[in-house]
């Protein structure tokens, strides 16, 4: 989540002055997707694929939420429904 909207911060700031890459949240956002990634593998140890991977998208629910607080982004009813579904999807991997 932290990548993702750092990600969007540092896109916004590039615009402004023609640098796009080495914005400061550009960086933060690349640093995160890589400190997530590693957590990611070790995870992965424990984990069975077919449940992490889709477990990964309920950040989509929390950066969905985070851009619209933000940066006024859309988050009406269709983002509403897809991201209710994608929980529900979690919520069946996650039961025993």
């Amino acid at each position: 989540m932290i990548g993702q909207i750092s990600l969007k911060a540092g896109a916004l700031q590039g615009h402004s002055d023609g640098n796009l890459y080495f914005q400061k949240y550009t960086v933060l956002g690349l640093f995160a997707y890589f400190l997530a990634s590693l957590l990611y593998i070790y995870s992965l140890r424990n984990i069975p694929v077919s449940v992490a991977f889709p477990s990964v998208s309920i950040s989509y629910v929390a950066v969905a939420y985070l851009a619209h607080v933000i940066w006024g982004e859309a988050f009406g009813l269709k983002q509403l429904l897809a991201l209710l579904l994608i929980g529900s999807g979690i919520y069946i991997l996650s039961r025993n």
